[in-house]
This record gives C-alpha cells, structure tokens and sequence, in this order.
C-alpha cells in the first residue's frame, strides 16, 4: 500500500508544500511504518484505540515481537526483522509452516534504517553510534501526520480511487493469497 501511495505522489505536484510542512508517521523510527498499521489494525478490526506500543526484544534487538491481547487472546501479532540474518529465519518459519505473524517489517540493514550502509558511520566503515542517536532525536520531534489525515492521501482515494470502499482500492491496495506449486529446478534457493 504505502510503496503504492509513494508512487502516486511522484506524479503529484506539490507545490503547497514548505520545507517546515515535513511531517512523520507514527513511531519512534525512520524505520517504517509498523507502529501506524498496528494501532489502524487494532482500532479497525478489535475496536481498541491503542497509545502506547511495548517491543518484546526476541532472539536479538534486530527481531522484535508486538501483540495485541484482547480477552486473554492474542488477536494481532506483528514482527519487526532488521537484517538478513532475520529475515532468513522469518523465511525459514513460513517455509515450516510455524509463521505466527500477520504483518512484518523487514528491512535489510541491521538497526534499522538510520543504520544503513549509506548512512551514519565513522571513517572506520563502524556505526557513528552519537550521530545515529541524534538522527533519531531529530527525527522524533518532527511532528507525526497520520498518513489518512494528508490532503494528498484524501485526494488520491477520491481523484484516482473511485473513493475509499472502491472496487478499484479493492483490486490496487488489497493483496490476495495463492497457493505456488513446489518448483523442482536445482537452481531453487534452499535458506
């Protein structure tokens, strides 16, 4: 949804926008956009208005776990994955079938974002740990937009949708799941 929202404001024009309109989504990091589509998915589908969002740290600090409980029942379950090494487990439990999660943020750099190679890092090719602690400060205190309260977002459902409950927004932003026959090529990639 949101790499398809990105494209279609390449073709905008903005010119209302000002260097001080810079805004953020939801969460702590540049990383992306899991803090937002939790709180959406838990308002949405549960009925419960979520503030605060707690990061269970698991096999390491790059792959993290956040649940939704509701009646003693957890009825969302998402993971953030930083890094390959992660990624490749998270492959590896889908592949087995023992995949818990309904959404993940997979990014490849570990650390997140701010942490990737074209990013903060000292003359030794390390991570500038006091400067990736500063982008985070500076980042944190541009304020946060929710991305379905943008003027642009508004008017892509409406000029470019057919509207937000469009059989268009059904067929471009939803996903549909098939089953992929086992290919039996050598060249498969075995994780």
């Amino acid at each position: 949804i949101l790499e398809l929202i990105f494209h279609f404001f390449c073709f905008l024009r903005f010119d209302d926008v000002k260097e001080g309109d810079v805004v953020r989504h939801e969460g702590k990091r540049s990383d992306g956009y899991l803090e937002h589509i939790f709180k959406h998915a838990a308002k949405e589908l549960f009925g419960m208005d979520v503030k605060e969002i707690t990061y269970k740290a698991l096999k390491n600090k790059d792959f993290q776990e956040v649940t939704l409980e509701k009646d003693g029942e957890t009825v969302l379950r998402f993971a953030a994955a930083y890094g390959f090494r992660n990624i490749q487990n998270m492959v590896l439990k889908l592949k087995k079938g023992k995949f818990l999660y309904h959404f993940v943020e997979v990014l490849a750099c570990p650390g997140g974002c701010l942490n990737g190679k074209g990013q903060a890092q000292s003359e030794d090719g390390k991570p500038d740990r006091a400067l990736l602690a500063q982008m985070e400060e500076v980042y944190t205190a541009i304020p946060v937009r929710l991305p379905e309260t943008n003027l642009h977002v508004q008017r892509m459902y409406q000029d470019w949708l057919e509207g937000m409950d469009s059989r268009k927004v059904q067929d471009t932003l939803h996903t549909t799941y098939s089953v992929v026959n086992q290919s039996t090529s050598s060249l498969d990639i075995k994780w």
